[in-house]
C-alpha cells in the first residue's frame, strides 16, 4: 500500500503536466500514488496527464475542491498531499511529510518560493512563510499535507470556488498546528508576472480579509478571475469504431507501420475513446462496431464491463451515422447525442462535456477537424439531412455539413477544431506530442 498519494488538480494545463509529472517519478518510485483530476481541459491536459506517468487520471466537476476532493476519493495511502500544477516538490518530500506525521503531526505544509527574476517575489514567498506559521493556516502554494483519516474527518476541501485552502486549514487547525517544513516547494510566478507583483499581493490581502469578514466566495472568486463552474449537461454518447483486424483499420497507415501494428493502433485508439467517453460522464455510452459486434474484442469489451454494443448497418458512412442517430432518439428521446469516432486521440472528456453544454441551446454541434471534416458531431434532435449527399473521407465535410444544416433550419454550434490521426504525418505529430507510455486503466478501458 502507498504511504502518499498527490493529488494534482488540473484545468488546460498542457504546458505543465508534463514537466511536473516528470518530476514526480523518483517519488513514485518510492512508493507514492500520483492522481491527476481534470476538470473538463480542451487544451490536451488529459492525453498527456493520461501518458505522462500518473497513476490515476480522473475527470471531476470543475473547481479545485471538488477535483481535490475526487482525487482523495478511495484512497488507501497513510497521507494525501495535494499539489498545483505549477508547483515543485523538493526532491524528498515524500520522506518529509513522513517524518513529520511520525513526529505527530497530524498536517502540514512546505515552505514557498516563487519562482520568478523579480527581487520582490522572495520577499512574498518569505512573508506567506510567516504569516502562515503565525497564523496556522496554510495555502494551497505550499503544498498541503495531511492524514488520510483526519482528512475524511475534517469532512475534506469545503465545495468552494475560492478560498477552499484558507477554510480547510481553519478545521485542520482545530485539531493541532500545521507541521511547517522549512523545505521549499517551488512555485510559478506565471500568476504574479501576468497581473503585477503588487496587484496581486493587494489583491489577496483584500480577498482573504472580504473572505474573514463573510464574503461570498463567488463573489471573492469572480472578482479574481476564475471562471464560474458550468452547469452539468446530458447526453449519450456514440462510439464508431473497428474491429482491430489487419487489414480493415486504419488502412492508410498500414503501408508505414504495417497491418498488424495498424491494427494495434486500431485497438489502442479504440480503448482511449471509450475511457475518455467514460469519463465524461455523461450519459448512456454504445459501441456502435464495424463490422459487426460479433469480433472478440468487443465481445471482451462487453464481458469485461457491460458495455453496451451495437452492430453498424450496412452501407456508407452518412448511412452507418444516421442508423445510429435514429437508433439512439427512439431509445432515449429528447437526450443529446454525440455521435464519435476512435480516430482523434486528442479528445478528451472536457470536449464531450462542452459539446453537451452547447445542444442546451442549439440543435447540432460540430468539432471541426483540420482535414476539412469532423471529430464529433452532436445532435438535440434526429436531422437525417446531415448525412445527406456528404463527400465522406474528402476536405469538403465539414462545409457539407454545415449547408445541410443551414438547410434545415438548425441552430448550431462549432467548437475548438482538433486533428484526426488518418496519415503518417498525423502519426508522426501524434508521436511527438505524446510519446507512447502506460495509459491509466480506469473504467471499462
Amino acid at each position: 500500500m502507498s504511504s502518499l498519494r498527490i493529488i494534482v488538480p488540473v484545468l488546460d494545463e498542457a504546458a505543465a503536466v508534463p514537466a511536473l509529472l516528470r518530476t514526480l517519478q523518483p517519488l513514485r518510485s518510492r512508493g507514492a500514488e500520483v492522481v491527476v483530476v481534470d476538470g473538463g481541459s480542451t487544451d490536451g491536459t488529459w492525453l498527456l496527464a493520461s501518458r505522462g506517468g500518473a497513476d490515476h487520471v480522473l475527470v471531476a466537476a470543475q473547481g479545485r475542491a471538488s477535483q481535490m476532493n475526487a482525487g482523495a476519493q478511495g484512497a488507501r495511502a497513510d497521507a494525501l498531499l495535494f499539489l498545483h500544477a505549477d508547483t515543485v516538490l523538493p526532491p524528498e518530500a515524500d520522506r518529509l511529510v513522513a517524518q513529520a506525521l511520525a513526529a505527530g503531526a497530524d498536517w502540514g505544509r512546505f515552505d514557498v518560493r516563487i519562482a520568478g527574476d523579480a527581487p520582490l517575489l522572495r520577499l512574498v514567498g518569505a512573508l506567506m512563510n510567516l504569516r502562515s506559521r503565525w497564523t496556522g493556516i496554510a495555502t494551497g502554494d505550499q503544498a498541503l499535507f495531511v492524514r488520510r483519516e483526519v482528512f475524511a474527518a475534517a469532512g475534506g476541501f469545503p465545495d468552494l470556488p475560492l478560498m477552499e485552502d484558507i477554510a480547510l486549514s481553519t478545521r485542520l487547525r482545530r485539531r493541532g498546528a500545521p507541521a511547517c517544513l522549512r523545505a521549499t516547494v517551488a512555485t510559478s510566478a506565471r500568476r504574479w508576472e501576468r497581473h503585477g507583483v503588487l496587484r496581486i499581493i493587494l489583491l489577496m490581502w483584500w480577498l482573504r480579509l472580504r473572505y474573514f469578514f463573510g464574503a461570498a466566495p463567488q463573489q471573492l472568486a469572480d472578482r479574481y478571475g476564475y471562471r464560474r463552474r458550468p452547469g452539468p449537461a446530458a447526453a449519450g454518447v456514440a462510439v464508431l469504431a473497428k474491429a482491430p483486424v489487419a487489414g480493415l483499420a486504419k488502412t492508410r497507415l498500414a503501408p508505414g507501420i504495417g497491418a498488424p501494428a495498424a491494427a494495434r493502433l486500431q485497438r489502442a485508439f479504440t480503448l482511449d475513446t471509450l475511457r475518455t467517453a467514460q469519463a465524461a460522464a455523461l450519459g448512456p455510452v454504445q459501441l456502435w462496431c464495424a463490422p459487426d459486434a460479433g469480433h472478440r474484442f468487443f465481445r471482451a469489451l462487453h464481458r469485461r464491463c457491460g458495455l453496451a454494443l451495437r452492430s453498424q448497418v450496412q452501407g456508407g458512412l452518412g448511412e452507418r451515422m444516421r442508423a445510429t442517430a435514429q437508433s439512439h432518439f427512439a431509445q432515449h428521446p429528447g437526450l443529446p447525442l454525440l455521435v464519435i469516432g476512435t480516430d482523434c486521440p486528442l479528445l478528451a472528456p472536457g470536449h464531450l462535456q462542452a459539446a453537451a453544454r452547447a445542444l442546451a441551446g442549439h440543435d447540432a454541434v460540430l468539432i471541426p477537424a483540420e482535414d476539412g471534416g469532423y471529430v464529433l458531431l452532436g445532435l438535440a434532435r434526429v436531422l437525417p439531412e446531415v448525412f445527406e449527399d456528404i463527400a465522406w473521407s474528402t476536405p469538403a465535410v465539414l462545409a457539407q455539413t454545415r449547408e445541410r444544416l443551414r438547410a434545415a433550419g438548425a441552430r448550431w454550434q462549432e467548437l475548438d477544431s482538433l486533428w484526426d490521426v488518418d496519415e503518417p504525418a498525423d502519426l508522426r505529430r501524434f508521436r511527438e506530442l505524446a510519446p507512447a507510455g502506460p495509459v491509466p486503466g480506469e473504467g471499462c478501458a
